[in-house]
């Protein structure tokens, strides 16, 4: 299949004919230039709204007949009656009904006909009046759909994907959902994006990576690549709960009375073992990045403790391979949409973004820097590309310092070994705020103060030599700047943001729905540290990251951990340390060992870290002198990571 050209070489750009045409064709009024981008134009009161069920060629449920998706719609009524078709933007969710969409957990609401009265979010109040249609589906076996959650495999993503068909001319769908009434597309050309945060940005994914056509953009917010990460890390536990647990979590009360199969399924495929499964590869839609058509305009919080950032870094570099179109934002949020982050930019944006992928429109968005980081509390810096040019991974080497347990960290290899007794009762905010003291739960290893800035951009890695005490272990390797800095408040229930009285509107509203939203500002944090990027494993993957075995106690294992992707810079008087640990408490469960000790291999550890300018850029920035005696004082930093949700869904 042929592939599309990197973001900054989009596909040709519209002549002025052409852009002058489409102005006639997707816009209410003529226009002696061509427009930059779609107007509110189109009256939201007046707006179609109505429902329709979608055939997904599925019997999850075993009731003998195929289930059909609940789909709601709300579209400008003035481009029908003109003969002109339009574009539809999709959210496909679980939440609807359960537990709500946004910072303020909306849900849909209906009138007597069953017609959707409140869409959740801002989607349909700002784009209906723009030209656009905005799609609400209630995933299989949620809300009023028929069929079974099956937690991001065939029925979840298919029934997604069965509307995207629909939208196309190519599906089958109902006026009702059991009737035989047809219901026809032939209002929209068929032109998709999907939007969506945490599960429905992964379904989002997950439709992508099917290659559907028609599908031209997807917009995944805090989402899953693959959702063994979701649970695993290298056979670490992430949650002590499975597929089973939260495919219940979000059922319809029809489902749950029908779904007993499925849940059962998903059980015994995802066995607390952490081995890989079937089951995860049918889950795992990075293998099949390959087959997306769609561009990738990804944002996700650097400080997700739900979805972890290494679901951003191996989706990201799989399209890359694949030369899919992408743009990403980096937030120092949590598990925290854009809205409530970067509201006002965010919302020209994605207008920006969806005018130019669904409607045509030459914006410019094509032209402009690939990625938005923040660096701190609401300041935001871009890269042309990312990671940017001349990002090289350099490796660098622990070595053994004046003290047990407080060690160097250079390019040069180090010699002997250090070692550390895992302690489940602490956290990586533990082992950070003593690392310039020796302390019997963790081995540090730290830089020179630095004389010049240093960026790490992507992912890291890191290559642990340890011999156990004990037939299970695991490990945590954590990257840490150490500094003074005010960031946002990741660990506080907010994730990042606090949530004001005050409202602010996004487009048009009804009495039924509001386009009014509570503001929210940066909730923020003076620390000492800051935690750069994390990875955990159980030891026993070392032969295989797929599958685990027990260890023999005395005997020596290399394993690679993968560490999640960042963008961050260490400034110039910072350190940067490299810990290695075992259970790292609210973010890992412990092993079934008590309390392993690990010696580590000075020699064979390492860990590659992406930095811009590589290998060069590090010793530059760390060829300053030593300072005379380290400071064994205790930082501060945020408070210890609370145990994350095991619902990647988050109100916030």
């Amino acid at each position: 299949m042929p592939k599309r050209t990197r973001f900054t070489t989009w596909r040709p750009l519209a002549t002025a004919a052409t852009a002058a045409l489409l102005a006639t064709l997707v816009t209410p009024a003529a226009a002696h230039a061509a427009p930059r981008g779609s107007e509110p134009v189109y009256s939201y009161a007046d707006a179609v709204r109505e429902a329709v069920w979608v055939d997904t060629g599925l019997d999850g449920d075993r009731d003998g007949r195929t289930d059909r998706v609940a789909v709601d719609i709300v579209r400008p009524r003035e481009p029908a009656r003109q003969g002109r078709k339009v574009p539809v933007i999709m959210d496909a969710s679980p939440y609807y009904s359960c537990c709500g969409r946004g910072n303020e957990s909306q849900k849909k609401t209906y009138d007597a006909n069953g017609d959707v009265v409140r869409m959740p979010l801002y989607y349909d109040n700002y784009f209906v009046p723009r030209g656009y249609a905005v799609v609400g589906v209630d995933l299989a076996g949620t809300s009023r759909s028929d069929g079974c959650v099956d937690v991001g495999g065939r029925s979840d993503v298919r029934s997604a994907k069965a509307v995207v068909d629909w939208l196309n001319g190519r599906g089958v769908a109902y006026t009702t959902r059991t009737g035989p009434t047809r219901a026809d597309a032939g209002w929209t050309n068929g032109r998709t994006g999907m939007i969506g945060k945490s599960w429905d940005g992964t379904i989002a994914n997950g439709v992508a990576a099917t290659g559907v056509r028609g599908l031209e953009t997807i917009v995944p917010i805090s989402a899953i690549s693959s959702w063994y990460d979701y649970y695993f890390q290298q056979g670490a536990p992430l949650y002590d709960s499975g597929p089973d647990w939260l495919s219940n979590y979000v059922n319809s009360p029809d489902a749950r009375a029908k779904c007993g199969a499925v849940q059962q399924k998903l059980a015994d495929g995802a066995p607390r073992s952490g081995d890989w499964t079937p089951l995860w590869s049918e889950r795992d839609y990075v293998k099949a990045a390959r087959k997306v058509r769609a561009s990738v305009f990804l944002v996700h919080g650097m400080q997700d403790l739900n979805v972890r950032m290494k679901h951003v870094g191996q989706w990201w570099d799989a399209l890359a391979r694949h030369g899919v179109e992408r743009k990403i934002w980096l937030s120092q949020t949590g598990h925290v949409d854009p809205f409530d982050f970067r509201r006002a930019t965010w919302v020209e944006t994605l207008h920006r973004w969806f005018d130019h992928e669904l409607m045509g429109y030459d914006n410019g968005i094509d032209r402009e820097p690939m990625a938005d980081i923040e660096r701190a509390p609401d300041r935001w810096t871009t890269s042309r590309t990312w990671p940017p040019s001349g990002t090289r991974a350099a490796t660098l080497r622990p070595g053994q310092g004046a003290q047990d347990g407080v060690g160097t960290l250079g390019l040069r290899r180090g010699h002997g070994t250090a070692s550390f007794t895992d302690d489940p009762a602490l956290s990586e905010t533990d082992w950070a705020a003593a690392i310039d003291r020796a302390t019997p739960e963790k081995a540090g290893f730290v830089t020179r103060p630095l004389v010049r800035d240093l960026r790490l951009s992507g992912s890291s890695e890191v290559t642990v030599t340890a011999t156990p005490s004990t037939s299970a272990a695991h490990l945590s390797a954590v990257l840490v700047d150490i500094g003074p800095a005010t960031i946002r408040d990741y660990a506080d229930s907010g994730e990042g943001i606090t949530t004001l009285t005050d409202r602010t509107c996004w487009g048009a509203s009804t009495t039924g729905d509001s386009a009014c939203f509570k503001e929210t500002k940066a909730k923020t944090a003076d620390v000492d540290y800051t935690i750069v990027s994390r990875g955990w494993a159980d030891l026993g993957t070392h032969a295989s990251a797929r599958k685990g075995a027990p260890l023999t106690p005395g005997k020596r294992y290399t394993i690679t951990l993968d560490l999640a992707a960042t963008d961050h810079v260490v400034p110039r008087g910072h350190r940067l340390a490299l810990i290695i640990a075992g259970t790292d408490r609210g973010l890992i469960d412990p092993p079934q060992a008590d309390r392993p000790r690990l010696t580590l291999d000075l020699p064979r550890t390492s860990a590659r870290v992406p930095f811009t300018g590589g290998a060069a850029a590090f010793a530059r920035a760390t060829s300053g002198a030593a300072p005379a005696t380290p400071d064994d004082a205790l930082l501060d930093g945020v408070r210890e990571p609370r145990t994350t949700q095991r619902v990647p869904e988050g109100s916030r």
